[in-house]
């Protein structure tokens, strides 16, 4: 089927927010004594649920000192909101991902009509977009606020690809995450894996086609590869 639109995931993928978004709580865990790995926090790429980080340090404390496991269980919303706080800083500088930029140009020289599709909340995506000066490349802006269920669930793009009118098969999935690729799987789209800083560490499942960053490739091959 040719490509008809693109289809954006957004933390990751079009900026790197997933590094502050681990290192946040890294930082948290480290004041304690203990380590988040990456393999631990990989549930949560691409999806706004799977893995309580909070639940986790406190289970690691508990093994340790049970007294400070309680403590911390119960400033559970203390340290939510040092680590928002801490993300948000660590996010405040990111810029566009490489090649992100180029391939939005093209794709409206071209009146290929793009849309994002994330696990994130509207607030969060569109703050971002409208902040880095490309919220209007978007055709539509498809968020958690919108859907039933996030990724891996195929709600996101199938919501994104009924909005501008088109088949599931003829929307092509820029994802960085393993839970993207499995709901652009389930939807029925071609998807391309863009490993990002974070999901490069860990196993992806199968993609259409996997490239180190989206500078290696261009619209026009991308139609020749996809139809």
């Amino acid at each position: 089927m040719p490509v008809r639109a693109l289809l954006f995931d957004f933390d990751g993928l079009i900026v790197d927010t997933e590094t502050p978004a681990l290192q946040s709580w890294q930082e948290i865990f480290a004041g304690y004594g203990v380590t988040l790995s990456v393999h631990d926090w990989a549930a949560t790429l691409g999806a706004n649920a799977g893995f309580d980080a909070h639940a986790h340090l406190v289970e690691l404390l508990r093994e340790r000192d049970p007294q400070l496991a309680a403590n911390v269980n119960a400033a559970r919303a203390t340290i939510l909101a040092r680590r928002q706080a801490r993300k948000d800083a660590l996010s405040a500088n990111q810029s566009l991902l490489p090649g992100v930029a180029a391939l939005l140009a093209e794709a409206r020289a071209a009146d290929l009509p793009c849309a994002v599709a994330s696990s994130s909340s509207r607030n969060w995506v569109e703050g971002w977009l409208h902040r880095l000066g490309i919220r209007d490349y978007f055709a539509t802006v498809v968020t958690a606020d919108d859907v039933a269920a996030t990724k891996p669930a195929p709600d996101l793009f199938l919501t994104a690809a009924a909005r501008l009118g088109l088949a599931p098969a003829d929307c092509l999935v820029l994802e960085d995450s393993p839970n993207g690729i499995r709901a652009a799987r389930a939807a029925g789209c071609p998807v391309v894996a863009i490993p990002g800083a974070i999901s490069g560490q860990i196993p992806l499942p199968p993609a259409d086609l996997v490239l180190p960053d989206l500078t290696h490739t261009s619209l026009a091959a991308l139609r020749e590869l996809f139809g």
